[in-house]
């Protein structure tokens, strides 16, 4: 206790202009804490979002067949459960090697007070209730059984594990869209969240390689390559995301045959991929700017090919000094899905506009945006703490030595 005071001391009131300064601060943010907590729980009416959970959540997806969408939700957790706990069985230099470091110890706390105050926030039906109680319960005892066994993974059994994530996503959207013995369930009824996670995830992960291949091509010899991707990438940098999307939505039409046109949720899809691929070229581009070609003549003196030399020396070291604006790319793209409700799209906002001119729940916009503003705001964090997780394990001084 007598650290932490002295501790809060020196950082607060290392003088006295300091000192009135942090009071002043300290004053403000406990006014306006004091304000909010008192409008949240004793004048904001949340019957709008306990009403429309299940809008907000999934949209207008069919409620015989949101099972499926609770096994995805229970395969995510477990998923999540075991590669929380095989990082954590192989820890780097710079860590301990405990089971549980403290970071672990705080993010399971939050995950309890969550997990036991969202559903009663809402109030969920006891049966969903329990549903997210077990949900939690295997996120966590599979994180606990990986966190002490993992060490017996092989190399090989590392590489099981992630691979684990692409099987999961490509089964989760034959679950979500259905197929092989499942009701289809078309794009047009998703909505909420869901459509708002479908349409970020489908476009981070396509940008990625796309984005890699620009900036590759925007620095090769070959002048009709070079060219033609400095030409896309100042086009979909020049043009705003809502022209391209509403482009995308009438120009394919015409284009394409009716049979061969994607689904409206597609077309903003893969417009959403391809803008966010030209501002990752760019960050890409600088992270091989930004390794020394020392680096790459140096791997070709030593007998690896141009791509082995390009993809095992020069890349790995130019994504480590890009990550940090990829991933800033990444939570942007995921804000951008909001504009889809401009072109019809029940995502998160367009969903919430519909329950707010729905006349039974006039006037509730204060809490139906800040529930909205929490949403994203999650979405974002764990994208971000991901983020510095990964790069604090790409860090080469935490990297152990082949010795």
């Amino acid at each position: 206790m007598t650290t932490v005071l002295r501790r809060l001391r020196s950082e607060l009131f290392p003088t006295r202009g300091d000192g009135l300064l942090s009071i002043a601060l300290l004053s403000l943010l406990a006014l306006a804490g004091v304000g909010f907590l008192r409008w949240a729980f004793f004048q904001a009416q949340w019957l709008v979002i306990r009403a429309n959970a299940t809008l907000f959540a999934v949209g207008r997806y069919p409620a015989e067949q949101q099972w499926r969408l609770w096994l995805l939700v229970g395969l995510l957790a477990a998923a999540t459960g075991l590669s929380w706990g095989v990082l954590r069985s192989h820890p780097r230099r710079d860590r301990t090697g405990r089971l549980w470091p403290r970071n672990d110890r705080v993010a399971v706390a939050v995950l309890v007070l969550a997990g036991l105050w969202g559903p009663w926030a809402l109030g969920l039906p006891l049966h969903l209730q329990a549903r997210w109680w077990g949900l939690l319960a295997l996120l966590l005892l599979i994180r606990w059984l990986a966190g002490r066994h993992g060490r017996r993974l092989g190399p090989r059994g590392l590489r099981l594990v992630a691979l684990i994530w692409p099987v999961l996503y490509l089964s989760g959207m034959v679950l979500i869209s259905g197929g092989l013995g499942l009701v289809a369930v078309p794009p047009s009824e998703w909505g909420g969240l869901l459509l708002t996670l479908v349409e970020a995830s489908f476009a981070i992960l396509l940008c990625f390689p796309l984005g890699v291949l620009l900036a590759l091509g925007r620095r090769s010899d070959l002048p009709l390559l070079r060219w033609g991707s400095v030409v896309y990438i100042e086009f979909i940098r020049g043009a705003p995301l809502i022209t391209l999307l509403f482009l995308g939505q009438n120009i394919l039409g015409f284009l394409l045959p009716g049979g061969l046109a994607p689904d409206r949720v597609w077309r903003a899809a893969w417009v959403l991929t391809f803008f966010a691929a030209a501002y990752l070229a760019e960050a890409v581009r600088a992270g091989l700017a930004a390794v020394p070609r020392g680096q790459f003549e140096a791997a070709r003196s030593l007998g690896l090919s141009y791509p082995q030399a390009l993809g095992k020396v020069v890349l790995p070291q130019a994504m480590r000094v890009a990550l940090p604006a990829m991933v800033g790319q990444f939570i942007s793209l995921l804000q951008d899905t909001t504009l889809l409700s401009l072109i019809g799209l029940m995502e998160l906002l367009g969903t919430a506009r519909t329950v707010m001119a729905n006349p039974a729940f006039l006037g509730k916009n204060a809490e139906v945006y800040l529930t909205l503003a929490v949403l994203f705001w999650c979405c974002c964090a764990a994208l971000g703490l991901g983020s510095r997780a990964l790069e604090r394990r790409l860090d080469p001084q935490t990297i152990p030595s082949a010795s």
